[in-house]
């Protein structure tokens, strides 16, 4: 056992760290349930883009609260470099899901279209899963955690499916405006990319799993 681990098992743990992580969890997967919304009668993509630059910013808070703390902190849960890049790296899939939102609205995408639905349903999926197993890196459900995070794996790799067979199919139909193409394709490529960071935590959470357990 590491002079850190002697450390961190004698003297009281600061665990509000797994507040921060829970919470930001809790902030994608609220921002992949309103981006569902789009489409709706009354929610134009002026009004998705706003929302979830808010969310983005209670994203961006939970990380800074996060990143001061680990500063004036001696002991820790787990590893601070293991904090610092999980905070991260859920962080990222909030900017992701807001990039795209903002692709919508600055593109001139008034609706989504059936491929963008479906991956729009996969990163629901992909941050419900996220944020009811953040818990368990609390609880140190370690096992747990790895059978999750092959999952979200899985859910990753149909968003790549969707992806790909939408993008070839709008490359491949010859009645398709220019534009429309490539709008699309941003979108798209935007909502892929928060799938795969999701998968990329899965990842992160596996080690930290494997490590700690």
């Amino acid at each position: 056992m590491s002079l850190q681990s002697v450390v961190r098992w004698l003297l009281p743990k600061e665990d509000h760290f797994y507040d921060y992580l829970e919470a930001l969890a809790a902030t994608a997967h609220e921002a992949a349930l309103g981006f569902a919304e789009f489409g709706k009668p009354d929610v134009t993509s002026a009004m998705l883009r706003k929302q979830i630059q808010e969310l983005e910013h209670r994203g961006d808070k939970s990380v800074h609260e996060m990143e001061e703390a680990l500063a004036k902190t001696f002991v820790t849960p787990i590893d601070r470099e293991d904090l610092q890049r999980l905070s991260s790296d859920i962080d990222s899939i909030v900017d992701l899901t807001n990039g795209a939102a903002r692709a919508c609205d600055l593109l001139g995408v008034d609706q989504p279209s059936k491929p963008m639905n479906e991956l729009i349903e996969k990163l629901v999926r992909c941050t419900q899963v996220l944020k009811d197993t953040m818990p368990r890196l609390r609880r140190h459900e370690y096992t747990q955690l790895i059978e999750e995070a092959r999952g979200l794996r899985t859910i990753e790799k149909e968003a790549d499916l969707v992806f790909r067979e939408a993008v070839s199919a709008l490359f491949r139909d010859p009645n398709i405006d220019v534009k429309r193409l490539l709008r699309e394709r941003e979108v798209l490529e935007d909502l892929e990319n928060a799938v795969d960071q999701c998968e990329h935590v899965a990842e992160t959470l596996t080690h930290l799993a494997v490590k700690n357990g």
